[in-house]
């Protein structure tokens, strides 16, 4: 039952994935967590390794997300190149960060943010373009900043890099897919980190690596891979906006179910 659900679970973060440019972190954590929790796993663990394990799942997500924007021309790639400078470092660091926090505080802080999210996407609160996109220096400091809160959340930075680049004068369509490949450096810094946080941890449950839970890993990564370039093309032919209220709401439940 939790390969399928892993496997379900790999389909929707795909298409989130290539949709919005996100890696579909905000949903795999969440049900991540419930999943752990019911197999019974250390409380004291499981939201480290449902954000762990959700890093390493974006690797996957982003690569086929990534071609597919690639081959439509929509990817930034100097501005992908010097935010992922800043990314790394942040990324490293953001998983630092969320080891030092309690498990149950952590899921609280993740409910927090996913609240946040939700609202942001249900009154689709975007920045006007106001400026040119920043130099070398701007776009690694935005780059660090994104994968620091990215690392301890367990997402691909979507909903962090898409308002940044658009603000900076990206179209939409860009700034989702540049994202998309931020998401790379994001999850693959990220998940390194977690695995070696969590080595050798007593209280992790069997087929772990660090904080990374293979089976959770290997179900996602599956289907998350061809449902990223579903998402993709659904991305240049679709107005999403239903879509993303519906995931808001979504959202919302999850985040609030954190806290309470």
């Amino acid at each position: 039952m939790e390969l399928g659900l892993y496997l379900l679970l790999g389909a929707a973060a795909g298409v989130l994935a290539g949709l919005f440019g996100v890696g579909g972190g905000m949903i795999i954590v969440p049900v991540l967590v419930l999943s752990f929790t019911a197999q019974g796993f250390d409380p004291l663990v499981l939201t480290h390794l449902a954000v762990g394990t959700s890093l390493a799942t974006i690797i996957f997500t982003s690569i086929n997300s990534v071609v597919e924007h690639h081959h439509r021309g929509a990817v930034r790639w100097p501005v992908f190149a010097w935010m992922t400078l800043g990314i790394i470092f942040g990324a490293g660091l953001g998983s630092l960060t969320a080891a030092a926090i309690q498990g149950p505080l952590l899921l609280r802080i993740i409910g927090v943010f996913a609240i946040l999210v939700s609202l942001q996407m249900a009154l689709d609160i975007r920045p006007k373009a106001s400026s040119a996109v920043p130099g070398r220096l701007g776009l690694g400091a935005a780059g660090g900043l994104i994968g620091w809160a990215s690392a301890i959340f367990g997402i691909g930075g979507g909903s962090l890099s898409v308002p940044f680049l658009v603000w900076r004068s990206l179209s939409m369509q860009q700034a989702v897919a540049t994202s998309a490949a931020c998401g790379l450096p994001i999850a693959a810094a990220g998940a390194l980190s977690f695995i070696w946080l969590g080595w050798d941890n007593p209280q992790l449950p069997e087929w772990s690596l660090g904080f990374v839970y293979l089976p959770a890993l290997a179900g996602v990564a599956c289907t998350s891979m061809f449902f990223a370039r579903l998402g993709a093309r659904l991305a240049h032919r679709l107005s999403p906006l239903l879509l993303k209220r519906l995931f808001a709401l979504l959202l919302f439940g999850v985040g609030l179910n954190f806290l309470i």
